[in-house]
């Protein structure tokens, strides 16, 4: 278990990420996180979950509409 203690920077308040998590979550400084609430509580994650929902969308209609995208690609 790794402890993150929550501290001043500049006026406002922010937590500083062990380099083990950051390399963890294979982020750099200047990189977005997103906070999502989850029934454990509030997981921080890279990956933007609209975008992935977008995607998973644009997959299931390239899947049920091959045939017609590759006509139109002609």
């Amino acid at each position: 278990m790794t402890t993150i203690k929550v501290t001043t920077v500049g006026n406002s308040t922010g937590v500083v990420l062990p380099k083990e998590i950051l390399q963890h979550l294979r982020i750099s400084k200047g990189d977005v996180l997103y906070a999502i609430e989850t029934p454990n509580g509030i997981e921080l994650t890279p990956y933007n979950p609209e975008f992935s929902a977008q995607m998973d969308a644009a997959e299931k209609i390239m899947r049920d509409d091959r045939d017609v995208l590759k006509k139109l690609a002609e």
